[in-house]
This record gives structure tokens, C-alpha cells and sequence, in this order.
């Protein structure tokens, strides 16, 4: 593991060296101890998007998509439903891991826990959700104090503020609603990557972009939360489309700021156009997606100078 490491690193680092040779300089890795950060990000974003893509071709037991075992994993369950069939509840499920998140202590709780209705009655499975809009949202609001108990319970990190209300604007109530309307539109997920992928010549970043855009009706997903479930989707092979860009022109912190002190550093020069266009670029150098690069952005902007581990 260490020498294939070592290798990508090196990979990278020439690739680095390439493009301020051939293109424009890099001002945030003039510092060895930024770049070699940045490096490690970019390792860690490699190898988080290989997992995922990874797990789709090994065994999954079957109770990793039982919302009343502590084993449930919305993603491993969303490959078991796809693998049976059931596209409509694979696509589901990853809605729901991106929507609640994995919190660093309680993991999948708040997931598990609506997915299941705690026992109370059958799964909120997608098809529940759909036929029973009303109920679902009832639901979470006789729920909330139950499903918020205890100190270790949460959203994921890019989803620490929402709130778990069934009726209030931007809620969680509120967004699944949304979300059943946005795919509902077209018919079911299927027709809604299809006709995505159609109407833009089956180009992939196009179709991603399509989706993308339309994704703005599903309710408390702004550019983070519609960024990561169609890349989710794209990672666990349900569509066959992909990010072009790294998605910059609406965020405020995370990647964009990352970006400006990596082609910038630090100061504001660079259009959101033509930071997307130097990723683009840096990107093709290191042989890397634009998933790798939002994400290694964001992660490196938060402190150059010292490498931490994200989880994602």
C-alpha cells in the first residue's frame, strides 16, 4: 500500500511541475509544506471516490440494508436494491445518505432510523414516501423529539444545520417532498437520467450539468448537497454521467476558497469562470475528475499548512 502511495504522490507532484511549466503558475503551492498538503488531500479524495466504486463489486450482506440492524449502510444498501432490481429505492437510499449525512459518532442513526420508521410500520421506502407525502411528513413531526434524543445524534458535516421537522420550510419534510417531485416529473430515477443523458447528446458532463440545474426545486440541496448525490450516483455506476466543472460559481467557502489561494494565492484576481477553467486544467495534468478536485480543494483550503484526515 505504501509503495502505491508513494507512486500516485510522485504522480501527482510531476503533474503539478507540468502544469506550472506549461500553463500558469500554482501560488498556493509555493510552499513545499502547502504542496505536499495538498498532495495528501488529493490522495485522500482519490482514494475515497475508489472506495465507493469498490464496494460495488464485493459481497454485501443483506442486513446492510435493513433499517433495524446497526449494520444498515444506505450506500451498500442502495447497490443491494439496484442489484435487485429496484432503481427507484437504489436511488433513494443515496439521496438519504447525502441528505442526513454520516455523523462522526452516531454514524447512520438519523437514516436508519427514519428509513426503518423506528419499527413503527413498514419502511419510508421510496414508493411509502410517494404514495403518502402527508403521512411521511406527520411522521417526522410525531417523531423528531425521538429521532433528536440523546447527545450523540446528528446530520453529516455538510448537513449539520438542518432541521429533522416535517412540516417546516426546508425541513427534512420539505425536502423529501421536493425530491419525490423532482424525480416524479419525468416518471421515475430511470427516465430522469435517461432523458438527462438524451437531451444532451449523451454527453456526460452535460447530462450531469442538466441535472444539476434542475436539482435547484429539491428543497435545503444548494450547490454542496446537489454536487455530492449526482457524483454519488455517478461513483456507484447508477448513470453514466459526470461533473465537467468543480461547480465554484456558487459556493462561498469550501472549494472556491480552496481554489483562489491554489491558482491565487489568496487574492481575488481570478473570475469563477476562469478558476474552474485553471481546475479543469490542473486537473487533466494530474489525471484526475472534477470530484477529486472539489473535494481536494475544499478539504486543503481549510489549513494549508497542516494535513488533516476528512472523512468526506
Amino acid at each position: 500500500m505504501r509503495k502505491k502511495v508513494e507512486k500516485l504522490a510522485n504522480k501527482l507532484s510531476y503533474g503539478i511541475a507540468d502544469c506550472i511549466q506549461t500553463d500558469f503558475g500554482l501560488p498556493g503551492l509555493n510552499n513545499p509544506q502547502h504542496q505536499n498538503v495538498f498532495i495528501c488531500q488529493m490522495i485522500d479524495s482519490i482514494r475515497r471516490v475508489d472506495f465507493v466504486r469498490m464496494i460495488t463489486h464485493r459481497d454485501i450482506h443483506p442486513d446492510r440494508a435493513d433499517g433495524l440492524s446497526p449494520a444498515f449502510d444506505p450506500l451498500r444498501a442502495a447497490r443491494l436494491k439496484q442489484q435487485a432490481g429496484d432503481f427507484d429505492e437504489a436511488c433513494w437510499l443515496v439521496f438519504l445518505f447525502v441528505h442526513f449525512g454520516r455523523h462522526p459518532v452516531s454514524g447512520y442513526r438519523y437514516a436508519r432510523e427514519f428509513y426503518s420508521a423506528m419499527g413503527q410500520r413498514a419502511p419510508w421506502t421510496f414508493a411509502a414516501v410517494k404514495a403518502d407525502i402527508a403521512g411521511m411528513k406527520a411522521w417526522l413531526d410525531q417523531n423528531e423529539k425521538q429521532l433528536r434524543r440523546g447527545s450523540q445524534r446528528g446530520f453529516g458535516n455538510h448537513r449539520k444545520y438542518l432541521s429533522l421537522s416535517g412540516t417546516k420550510q426546508n425541513g427534512t419534510g420539505h425536502a423529501f417532498e421536493t425530491y419525490v417531485k423532482w424525480v416524479s416529473a419525468t416518471g421515475n430515477h430511470a427516465n430522469l437520467f435517461d432523458l438527462a443523458l438524451a437531451q444532451s447528446n449523451n454527453d456526460p458532463a452535460q447530462a450531469f450539468e442538466k441535472l444539476y440545474r434542475s436539482m435547484r426545486s429539491v428543497a435545503s440541496f444548494g450547490r454542496i448537497g446537489r454536487f455530492d448525490y449526482l457524483t454519488m450516483i455517478q461513483k456507484l455506476g447508477f448513470a453514466s454521467i459526470k461533473p465537467g466543472r468543480p461547480y465554484l460559481d456558487a459556493s462561498t467557502n469550501g472549494p472556491n476558497k480552496g481554489a483562489r489561494l491554489l491558482f491565487e494565492g489568496g487574492a481575488r484576481q481570478l473570475s469563477f469562470a476562469e478558476l474552474e477553467r485553471r481546475t479543469q486544467i490542473l486537473g487533466a495534468h494530474l489525471g484526475v475528475g472534477m470530484q477529486e478536485m472539489e473535494d481536494a480543494m475544499c478539504n486543503w483550503g481549510k489549513n494549508p499548512d497542516v494535513y488533516k484526515y476528512f472523512r468526506g
